[in-house]
């Protein structure tokens, strides 16, 4: 008998190579074991000239004598011919018990990778987020959300991770959201808008990320981060361009833990608010030697918005006249308000699509449609140029502040194991908007802005005919006046059908997103949305739009799949009434006919992985990638 006994890397073997690798490990394949560092002995038959043969328990003894000379040891499984079909382990100890149990192997593979996957990443980095919003300190929608999270979750992974935004104090009781951070005696005065801006940092350290706050006397006013009552506020470019010069110093001059962040930074600029920063990484600063090993990554949340302000405006922003170029925006013919007008402005946004080194949205799907004519918004032709540096990363959301098993806001708690509290929550959402108490009757909510890119002409039209179903509907949101004083009329007309609560409200929202049992989402556009994310993780059913984020999120349900069907819930196209009242009849046909596929529903949208950590691992691949490439100059 012959034995060939190789470590890794593997050395070749004719003979061996002629055996037909089937069953087991075939499944369990060569390189799972080759990661494990472990030898490997083959032991084949040279006596019988059998292709392939291999003894069993004869040289299987012989194998445990062995022991002390041999690593993972592997006998031959046959079938009723006699041919090797597959393998089984030997275990290298005294006991010559056979390992060969498929099962046992496999597991301890997937335990093997799930230690792998804890591990966090080799790479680190010094990262810093520039952000207009972040959650919990100031916060309007989904930008403050990921801001909130994804730096958490990145932080966790071993990076050193910084996120600056303004310090608004708007005279309320938001304001003491910043009482946690302390003033660092550190300013620094940037040269912009005619003169030189002096601004302050503060600093609070919590779940392992710095929070620096950019004071400055522009960000102490009353209403939002953006506006007021009366609309955007005038000086946002002054203010957000502020916040860039600021977010651009932070690494050189704040010494957060007793040492800077320095020069080799990552920036990740979010929206248009932070997206000078690229501009003046290449225009300001690396022409002077600083920030050369820097490197800078748009995330786009919403390319509806871009910062755009008349092009006179550029000298304002502290940049050299040359790099004009890289902000110029000429508006269409159609879009010019008279004859005479040139059409001539600077766009923040341009300007970071131009200059930064990667560049990602929030969804695949949302990656592909800023590259269309109508989902580009004017700048489909400049980033389709720039496809190879361009990603899509779906969002994660909070899965603790999002966990209907210990929500404190609903009623009852339950759970993808228990779903027993969830009419609970039902009973109590109706019993809290004064609708009739009905707990089989399909309860339809919705949840966001009053506004056209939510879809709200949409529902306004249909919702005569959906009220001649036997449903209950919840709408809670703001935004354009004409929609608001719709809902309360609408809620005047159909008392017992149609509640609509004007504002946000952050304990509704838990409880509309428990206690309902559909979502609709007829957004005409959404970057990522989490609305549906929120609500599959409450085991409340999506009916949505395909577009962006929706179309990747949200599997389209199919009946005729086996064990009661697959997907977690309904998507229509196109965007029209007629195609979002057939989603909603289905969505009710298969509520009231059909229980066990509705369960099925639900818990598939429970047991879905939403969680900022699959986010985390994406961006890092992005950051890889960003650190290949040298950083643009010019």
């Amino acid at each position: 008998m012959e034995t060939l006994r190789t470590t890794s890397p593997f050395l070749p073997c004719k003979s061996f190579q002629k055996i037909q690798l089937l069953g087991s490990f075939r499944q369990v394949s060569v390189g799972s074991l080759w990661r494990q560092r472990t030898p490997l002995t083959f032991r084949r038959s040279v006596s019988n000239q059998e292709e392939g043969g291999l003894r069993g328990s004869q040289d299987r003894s012989k194998a445990v004598e062995d022991q002390k000379d041999s690593g993972l040891l592997l006998g031959p499984e046959r079938d009723e011919s006699g041919l090797v079909v597959g393998f089984h382990l030997i275990p290298p100890s005294g006991d010559s018990k056979i390992i060969d149990s498929q099962d046992k192997l496999e597991q301890s593979l997937v335990e093997q990778t799930e230690r792998e996957e804890k591990i966090p990443t080799k790479v680190t980095y010094n990262i810093v987020f520039v952000t207009a919003e972040v959650a919990p300190y100031s916060k309007t929608g989904g930008l403050g959300d990921v801001c909130g999270s994804l730096p958490v979750a990145l932080a966790a992974r071993g990076h050193r991770v910084m996120v600056i935004t303004p310090r608004y104090l708007h005279g309320g009781p938001s304001d003491k959201n910043f009482s946690g951070a302390s003033n660092t005696a550190c300013s620094v005065k940037v040269c912009c808008f005619g003169g030189a801006q002096e601004v302050t940092f503060f600093h609070e350290y919590k779940s392992g990320v710095d929070w620096v706050f950019v004071d400055h006397p522009s960000y102490h006013r009353p209403g939002n981060p953006y506006g007021d009552i009366y609309g955007a506020f005038g000086d946002n470019q002054f203010r957000f361009a502020l916040l860039c010069h600021a977010a651009c110093e932070a690494p050189l001059v704040l010494a957060l833990g007793g040492c800077t962040y320095g020069e080799k930074c990552l920036f990740l600029v979010n929206d248009w608010h932070a997206s000078l920063v690229p501009v003046l990484l290449a225009a300001k600063y690396r022409p002077h030697g600083v920030y050369k090993d820097a490197r800078s990554i748009l995330i786009i949340h919403n390319l509806a918005h871009q910062g755009v302000e008349p092009a006179i405006t550029y000298k304002n922003l502290g940049l050299p006249s040359e790099w004009y170029g890289a902000m110029e925006w000429i508006f269409p013919t159609w879009a010019r308000t008279h004859a005479l007008d040139t059409g001539e402005a600077v766009n923040a946004l341009k300007g970071a699509v131009v200059t930064a080194d990667r560049i990602v949205t929030v969804s695949q799907g949302y990656s592909w449609e800023i590259t269309t004519v109508e989902g580009g918004y004017g700048l489909h032709e400049l980033l389709s140029s720039r496809r190879s540096v361009l990603n899509g990363i779906t969002n994660g959301i909070d899965v603790k502040e999002w966990d209907p098993s210990v929500d404190e806001y609903i009623a009852s708690q339950y759970s993808v194991h228990d779903l027993s509290g969830k009419v609970k929550c039902k009973i109590a959402l109706q019993k809290e908007l004064g609708l009739p108490i009905r707990p089989d009757c399909p309860l339809i909510g919705f949840i966001g802005r009053l506004d056209y890119q939510k879809g709200i002409d949409i529902i306004l039209s249909a919702t005569p005919e959906l009220m001649d179903e036997d449903v209950q509907f919840v709408m809670l949101g703001s935004g354009e006046k004409q929609y608001e004083d719709w809902m309360r009329v609408t809620e005047s007309y159909y008392r017992d059908k149609f509640r609509g609560w004007v504002g946000f409200n952050v304990p509704i929202s838990h409880k509309i997103t428990a206690g309902c049992d559909i979502l609709l989402m007829p957004s005409r556009f959404e970057p990522c949305g989490l609305n549906q994310l929120y609500a599959m993780r409450y085991g409340t059913v999506p009916v949505v739009h395909c577009t962006g984020g929706l179309r990747d999120t949200v599997e389209n349900f199919n009946p005729y799949a086996p064990d009661h069907g697959e997907g977690t819930g309904w998507t229509f196209s196109p965007l029209s009434r007629e195609s979002m009242l057939a989603a909603l009849r289905a969505a009710i046909r298969t509520y009231r006919e059909f229980k066990s596929s509705w369960e099925g529903l639900m818990k598939r949208g429970m047991e879905r992985d939403c969680t900022w950590d699959n986010a985390a691992v994406q961006y890092e691949q992005v950051f890889e990638w960003a650190f290949l490439d040298p950083p643009y100059i010019s």
